[in-house]
C-alpha cells in the first residue's frame, strides 16, 4: 500500500516551509470558491507533502474568514490523506511564555454560522 501525500496548513508566521524539493505552485479550482493561497508541492525528508498558508502568503485572510471548506477540498484534490495544522495563538496570562505548550480549557467560538459541513443541498454523506 502507498502511502498518501502529506497536508501542511500553516498558520500565523508559517507561510513556507524550508527544505521542500521538488518544488511546484499549484492553483486549485474548487466548488467552494477560492482556497487560501496556492498550494506548493515537493518532498520532504522523502516523503510526498502539499503546502497551503492558512491565511495566505502576504496574511491577508482573517481567520473569520478562511474558507476551510476550499482549503481541505483542494489538499483533497491533490491527493492529501493526512494534514498536520500548524496555528498561533495569544494569551493574556503572563506566566504563559512564547514556544509553551498548551491545551485549552477555555475559547471563544467564533465558528458559529459559518457552514459546517461539506454536503448540503441535496446530498446526505458520512465520512
Amino acid at each position: 500500500m502507498t502511502e498518501g501525500r502529506i497536508g501542511i496548513i500553516g498558520g500565523s508566521g508559517l507561510y513556507n516551509i524550508e527544505g521542500i524539493k521538488d518544488v511546484e505552485s499549484i492553483k486549485v479550482e474548487t466548488p467552494f470558491g477560492e482556497p487560501s493561497d496556492q498550494y506548493t508541492t515537493g518532498t520532504l525528508e522523502g516523503k510526498s507533502v502539499v503546502f497551503l498558508p492558512r491565511h495566505g502568503r502576504s496574511h491577508n485572510i482573517l481567520p473569520t474568514e478562511l474558507n476551510f471548506r476550499a482549503n481541505v477540498f483542494g489538499m483533497k484534490k491533490l491527493g492529501v490523506e493526512r494534514i498536520i495544522a500548524v496555528s498561533a495563538v495569544g494569551s493574556m496570562k503572563e506566566e504563559i511564555k512564547p514556544l509553551d505548550i498548551v491545551i485549552p480549557d477555555q475559547f471563544i467560538d467564533r465558528t458559529r454560522g459559518r457552514i459546517g459541513t461539506f454536503f448540503g443541498d441535496g446530498i446526505v454523506g458520512h465520512v
